[in-house]
């Protein structure tokens, strides 16, 4: 009797039970489409398709390049990079980027932050190994020899530039940003003048004090600061900052 009025009250629509054909429809519907043309997919790894020279795969270096500022060791956020030891052209132990690709997020920010583009991105995204060691990439190992387009340079519009009416200027940080001193905080203890990857801060007399000690105080050149913040963080009483250019 249930069934019956069921039957009567609720009876079958055909056209809802035919959902289940659609994924059947839409196959053939497609293989009537390329039937008589080339296929959709190539045959991997014969054939391979093309990758623009902006493509964010794994990190480059330019060795000779590079001033060991930690930049990029800073800004990476799987913490995969570090600075290791090793020697250039000249036999000259220097510190250069190591990177585990096996952590790597391949976001590019490590060469969207060098100040001086000594790190890059690459098309190269072929990276399997048979070993996590193997995935350690060495400076050396790292070494590439990029264009134009691989390189990823950070700029920012000013606000002072948008109320003078010039918004399309556009301008880097690392070039404009500069660390300032506080003199009633320096002690001269000469820390930022060693931590300078590129030798922008000298040490400069300034008079004696009450012990008839020289004072000495940190001048920056800024044609060839980078803005690496090094001297900022080492400095142990705080006397440096970076003045932001607004």
């Amino acid at each position: 009797m249930a069934k019956v009025y069921l039957g009567t009250k609720y009876p079958r629509n055909p056209a809802k039970t035919l959902w289940v054909m659609m994924p059947i429809y839409k196959a053939l519907r497609l293989f009537g489409k390329t039937i008589l043309h080339r296929p959709v997919t190539i045959l991997y790894p014969y054939e391979k398709m093309w990758m623009p020279e902006n493509y964010r795969g794994r990190p480059g270096l330019r060795f000779d390049k590079c001033v060991a500022c930690g930049m990029c060791v800073k800004m990476c956020p799987t913490s995969c990079i570090k600075l290791v030891d090793t020697e250039d052209s000249t036999g000259q132990k220097v510190k250069r980027p190591q990177i585990n690709v096996g952590r790597c997020a391949m976001c590019g920010y490590c060469a969207e932050y060098c100040p001086i583009d000594a790190m890059t991105v690459t098309p190269e995204f072929e990276l399997a190994e048979y070993t996590r060691e193997d995935l350690i990439y060495g400076p050396k190992r790292l070494a590439y020899n990029p264009t134009a387009k691989m390189e990823i340079h950070i700029e920012q519009t000013l606000m002072s530039d948008i109320a003078n009416g010039n918004p399309e200027r556009r301008v880097s940080p690392f070039k404009i940003d500069r660390p300032v001193l506080i003199e009633s905080k320096c002690i001269s203890c000469k820390r930022c003048e060693k931590a300078c990857p590129v030798n922008a801060i000298k040490m400069v007399e300034h008079g004696v004090n009450e012990k008839g000690r020289p004072i000495l105080y940190p001048e920056v050149n800024n044609d060839t600061c980078i803005c690496c913040e090094n001297c900022v963080e080492d400095c142990p009483k705080d006397a440096l900052y970076i003045k932001e250019v607004l």
